[in-house]
């Protein structure tokens, strides 16, 4: 099983930046998919799910603002986040399933910083 993200880097408050990940090793079509993040010295926060037949959940800091898809041809679930603010800076996670508060990612992440 592989997970590798992507889409990171630094945007100026208001911005926009879309997160990958590339999923490989299981049957990605089949597994809802969720987003996570974490800021130092704090625990890992959940964003977003989607599951496999497209549902989509949303934590209420980032409802309206960001977007959750997959592409099941490419394995690989999108995380769009549209009028980012500078407390959406943090370490962005995918995983596998529905997110389980406790478990520490397993994978790099990719970073995201909102600052002018």
């Amino acid at each position: 099983v592989q997970l590798v993200e992507s889409g990171g880097g630094l945007v100026q408050p208001g911005g926009s930046l879309r997160l990958s990940c590339a999923a490989s090793g299981f049957t990605f079509s089949r597994s809802a998919m969720n987003w996570a993040r974490q800021v130092p010295g704090k625990g890992l926060e959940w964003v977003s799910t989607i599951s496999s037949v497209y549902n989509t959940n949303y934590a209420d800091t980032v409802k309206g603002r960001f977007t959750i898809s997959r592409d099941n041809a490419k394995n690989t679930v999108y995380l769009q986040m549209n009028s980012l603010k500078p407390e959406d800076t943090a370490l962005y996670y995918c995983a596998i399933g529905y997110f389980t508060p406790g478990t520490p990612p397993r994978t790099q992440g990719t970073q995201v910083t909102v600052s002018s």
